[in-house]
């Protein structure tokens, strides 16, 4: 998917990148193949593949949710900015907090949001479940985002303690999501979760399998949740 394909696939959504928009997409790209010189943040660096598999793959989350609202989004372990970045680029009015629990990829993004001359961004080094655990930041988010974190079992109690009462966690997933979602729901459900909906589409030209689970926040998280750091990924509730 080139520059061109992507601003036409979106346009089929009902999505219009401005020049500033379509230069903004042009410089990120830039800025992560040369950030990836440096340290890791993805093994796609094709512009073609970076367009589809990063930029695209990232948006197709406001096609199943409206983010033409002034939302507060925190996207959890967003390494190279994926997906609340793409999703910021397109839709300006959201407040986006990225944690992360490598310091490198924090200095990266604070170089791309300067280079990308993004304002209502902030960018925290932490773990997720000590994040979580911060009354400044639990239960404070309209939207969390996590794509291509951890299984659902583990996500949902790094996420949802961020989830306002009333928000949603968006999980983007690829074509195991659905038995994700079955061995997750226990952990759904104790962090005060609902299933609200599962879309399963394929991407453009390549034809690979992706998922969005949204996950309503019904109830307060009980104060235990997250566990301490490490924990969640070695015993998840299931």
């Amino acid at each position: 998917m080139n520059p061109e394909q992507f601003v036409t696939a979106l346009k089929e959504q009902g999505i219009e990148l401005n020049n500033f928009q379509q230069q903004q997409f042009s410089i990120y790209f830039r800025t992560l193949v040369e950030g990836n010189e440096k340290i890791n943040l993805t093994a796609i660096t094709a512009e073609e593949e970076v367009y589809l598999k990063h930029f695209f793959d990232c948006i197709t989350a406001s096609f199943y949710y409206d983010m033409n609202k002034e939302l507060q989004i925190c996207d959890v372990g967003a390494g190279a900015g994926f997906p609340s970045i793409p999703l910021k680029i397109c839709f300006p009015q959201l407040k986006v907090t990225i944690v992360d629990s490598l310091q490198k990829r924090i200095g990266f993004l604070n170089h791309l949001a300067a280079e990308l001359k993004l304002s209502d961004v902030a960018f925290y080094h932490d773990r997720a479940e000590n994040f979580g655990k911060n009354s400044q930041f639990r239960e404070t988010y309209d939207v969390v985002t996590a794509r291509a974190v951890a299984r659902m079992s583990v996500l949902s109690e790094l996420c949802l303690p961020l989830v306002k009462k009333d928000g949603v966690f968006i999980a983007m997933k690829g074509s195991q999501a659905k038995n994700e979602l079955q061995d997750g729901k226990n952990a759904i459900e104790l962090m005060g979760g609902e299933t609200a909906a599962f879309h399963t589409f394929k991407l453009p030209q390549e034809e690979s399998e992706r998922s969005i689970v949204i996950i309503n926040k019904k109830r307060k998280t009980p104060k235990k949740y997250p566990r301490k750091a490490g924990l969640p990924n070695k015993e998840p509730i299931e």
